[in-house]
């Protein structure tokens, strides 16, 4: 199982703390009995959102094309990416002192980073799924085949994996003795902070897979954007004018939120502080996987008329 490589330079022999304290995000009880229903709530609001999503698009053969592929793959994505990280909160909350183990604690780091960065790749693929819907809609099935939508998916989760879970077991940090994290987390940057050596070998690595992960990514869907621009304003169609502003400005909204968020976390300065670092954490990690199907679901007409189909299933049966 893999461990965080901690080592303690003060010990002739090579240490590594067990056990960490997590800090959270607040010490005084009754307002950890109001974080919990908080979070709570918006555990079940992101759970059931992007559940339903993924279930109509399993369901509703309207829905199975490759729009709503990645559309499912990305509610996926949101599902697995705060219960790494909520329930842990949620029990920490009647915790005097919240703990984690070493193992666990690079488990958790791991899981968010590779979560993280999918998220970042699906969403620049869906950009490139809305291009060819825009700009080549007669041969759109035939270049977003059943097969290509596949294979950009599992390339998606792929590189998500290179990029992230191979460089953490390459982390090597000195911690001389520290284990309190501040914060809610195992954060790569939380943990970063504990390091009493130079760390700045692990910073231009964090740094350079940032611009990587982020930038780029971004970068492509500013551009595929600015072409899908410069189609919709030579469509004539008022309908499909319509159409493709909503399914564009879904997507549109969640890159902003996600991207916005990411970018201030992981490209601002190292010399923030903790709490500036927890709230934006909230923000990546539980309030846009609760908003995706939110978004996808109150701006997309199609979504709607699936729930209703089902729904009017349910009713008749």
């Amino acid at each position: 199982m893999g461990r965080l490589n901690f080592t303690n330079p003060m010990n002739d022999n090579e240490t590594e703390p067990e056990i960490f304290l997590l800090t959270g995000l607040s010490h005084q009880p009754h307002m950890r009995v109001v974080l919990f229903v908080v979070f709570f709530i918006l555990y079940l609001i992101t759970i059931l959102g992007n559940g339903l999503i993924v279930l109509l698009i399993i369901a509703d053969p309207h829905l199975q094309t490759p729009m709503y592929f990645f559309l499912g793959n990305l509610s996926l994505v949101d599902i697995c990416y705060t219960s790494s990280t909520i329930p842990q909160m949620l029990v920490h909350s009647f915790t005097k002192r919240p703990t984690i183990t070493n193992a666990r604690c690079f488990i958790q780091m791991c899981i968010s980073l590779f979560l993280g960065v999918a998220e970042c790749i699906l969403l620049a693929v869906m950009a490139y799924d809305r291009y060819v819907a825009i700009c080549s809609p007669l041969h759109y099935m035939l270049i977003m085949n059943r097969k290509r939508c596949g294979w950009l998916a599992a390339i998606s989760w792929v590189l998500a994996f290179l990029l992230t879970i191979v460089p953490s077991f390459a982390m090597k940090i000195q911690l001389c003795g520290h284990n309190v994290i501040d914060h809610f987390m195992c954060e790569v940057q939380a943990v970063v902070k504990l390091a009493c050596s130079d760390i700045s070998a692990n910073v231009g690595l964090m740094s350079g897979s940032s611009v990587f992960t982020l930038l780029v990514p971004f970068a492509f869907i500013l551009v595929t954007y600015v072409r899908i621009s410069l189609a919709v304003l030579r469509i004539r169609s008022e309908q499909s004018w319509k159409k493709a502003l909503s399914t564009c400005g879904s997507h549109l909204t969640v890159v902003g939120i996600f991207y916005g968020t990411a970018m201030v976390m992981y490209l601002r300065p190292q010399n923030r502080s903790s709490e500036q670092d927890k709230y934006l954490s909230i923000m990546y990690v539980v309030i846009t996987p609760m908003l995706n199907p939110l978004i996808y679901s109150l701006r997309n007409k199609d979504v709607k008329e699936a729930l209703g189909r089902i729904m009017g299933r349910k009713k008749g049966t």
